[in-house]
């Protein structure tokens, strides 16, 4: 009978199964010069009950609250202060994704970079 305080006896015991039911997928590759890159992918299941599985390229959104910054999406970006150029209500399309839930929204008056609590995608509902 294994004891319990030995690293043994706690390598039959299952695993606790995460409450989200995360099961992420990763690749190791290498690169370069040595150095390792890891990738993982996270279940589409997951990403659906989010909201981002909605999201694409060209995907039409809705401003549902206007930001207090603005971000233009150029190479050398400029932040300036929402003055009214981007209120509730404006249309626009995404362009591209960026990291943390931002997303390069293409607008009447521009391109810009808007974090994704600020927009939803646009139904033909509405």
């Amino acid at each position: 009978m294994p004891l319990a305080w030995l690293p043994s006896a706690n390598l039959t015991t299952p695993k606790p199964s995460s409450p989200l039911n995360f099961e992420p997928s990763c690749r190791v590759r290498r690169s370069q010069r040595s150095a390792f890159a890891i990738k993982c992918a996270s279940n589409p299941s997951n990403e659906a009950q989010r909201g981002e599985a909605e999201l694409k390229i060209g995907s039409p959104i809705v401003i549902i609250e206007a930001p207090p910054a603005l971000k233009t999406a150029t190479p050398m970006p400029s932040l300036r202060a929402n003055t009214g150029q981007v209120k509730a209500g404006d249309v626009g399309r995404v362009v591209a994704r960026k990291p943390k839930d931002v997303w390069a929204v293409r607008l009447a008056i521009g391109t810009y970079l808007l974090d994704g609590k600020y927009f939803r995608p646009f139904t033909e509902e509405e």
